[in-house]
């Protein structure tokens, strides 16, 4: 390796966190670049493989820019992708970006002595930073994949980290009792077994599956845990218990592009609901396992497709110039009325609650979020 990559660390250093935040020596001391030699980039609805050691000042350049890196496309890791082969499907693994693995840390209250667990490995970053500052012996990390715990492993002894790695479903039973649980994987509803895992004043960081929302709560003396929404926003993948994600709504889609349904005009133009972080996690909180498409109209109007699992469909259509939607949907329930309904909130109240609402979690990993006489469970 002739590139030296340690200034680049130190930059990355200066643009993720500060001398005085633990984290500062980490991230200029851990060598990113080893952690993730291969990566895909997005090509035209496809994604090429680059190979970090064929261009060696653009792999320490890329590796140390405050971005993620999709290390895994589908069931295809780019460590064994062919170069000229392109792969067709969802991110399932990648080696997040620098800052938000350092805020998660600083949301969990990460410090000197704690016992640590970072679900969801990935490369291995996350858990090399966790090793710099707290020591191997306080750090477990746990993947469900088990390519990428073995992959992890050995990249992570070559820079001079052994934590204890651990195939296994991170909704399942944990491997032993820790002071923080880091999840750098978004999950559904929070594991009771995370909360059986953490000590009284335990704390876990996590983000909710299909929102922007940052959990932070600390274990009560009754099993469950209490906290808040962070102000802050994030969004991980989501857990999978196999080497892809489940297929996109295709037949929902195909309805929702073709059927007439109930019509009615909305007051307002159509919205990239993915965009707007508090409408994107406040209808997915009223409509968990929603999913958003985005397009274009041959006449050039934007559209927006919302699809649920149990069938419930909508489309919608602005055309250029108007500020007004014309929506058609169908099935049990009426997603785009419960769109409308959080976008009136939010023009009558200024914001939506969910950001900065309260957190309370039953040991059973029952959560309820309230603020402002609004309160959701999941």
């Amino acid at each position: 390796m002739q590139v030296d990559w340690k200034p680049y660390a130190a930059g990355l250093a200066a643009a993720v966190t500060h001398p005085a935040s633990f984290w500062w020596e980490s991230v200029s001391e851990v060598p990113r670049h080893l952690l993730v030699p291969r990566w895909w980039v997005p090509d035209a609805g496809r994604w090429m493989c680059v190979d970090g050691p064929a261009d060696e000042e653009a792999w320490v350049k890329t590796a140390f820019a405050d971005s993620t890196l999709v290390t895994r496309v589908g069931p295809t890791h780019a460590d064994y992708a062919q170069a000229d082969q392109p792969a067709v499907g969802l991110p399932t693994s990648s080696s997040t970006l620098p800052s938000l693995v350092v805020a998660m840390m600083e949301h969990a209250r990460v410090a000197p002595g704690d016992r640590v667990l970072d679900l969801a490995t990935g490369s291995g970053y996350s858990t090399a930073l966790a090793c710099h500052l707290l020591g191997d012996e306080l750090v477990t990390t746990m993947d469900i994949d088990s390519y990428l715990i073995g992959a992890a492993a050995d990249r992570l002894d070559y820079i001079g980290y052994r934590p204890q790695l651990v195939t296994g479903d991170a909704a399942g039973p944990l491997p032993g009792v820790f002071n923080r649980i880091v999840s750098m994987v978004s999950v559904p509803r929070i594991p009771a077994s995370w909360l059986q895992a953490l000590p009284v004043g335990g704390r876990l960081v996590t983000t909710i599956a299909g929102t922007g929302l940052i959990i932070t709560a600390d274990k009560t003396s009754d099993g469950g845990a209490a906290g808040r929404v962070e102000w802050d926003r994030a969004a991980f993948m989501a857990t999978r218990t196999s080497s892809d994600y489940p297929a996109l709504l295709a037949d929902v889609f195909t309805t929702a592009s073709e059927a007439e349904g109930d019509i009615h005009l909305s007051p307002f133009p159509v919205l990239d609901v993915m965009r707007a972080w508090e409408v994107w996690s406040m209808l997915t909180l009223a409509a968990p396992g929603i999913e958003h498409r985005m397009g274009t109209g041959d006449d050039g109007s934007r559209m927006t497709w919302l699809l649920h699992p149990d069938g419930s469909w909508a489309r919608a259509r602005t055309a250029e110039g108007e500020r007004t939607a014309t929506v058609h949907q169908g099935g049990p329930r009426r997603l785009y009325t419960l769109l409308d309904d959080i976008r009136w909130r939010w023009l009558e109240r200024g914001e939506l609650p969910v950001y900065g609402a309260q957190v309370t979690i039953t040991p059973g990993g029952e959560t309820t979020l309230s603020r402002d006489r609004w309160t959701a469970t999941f």
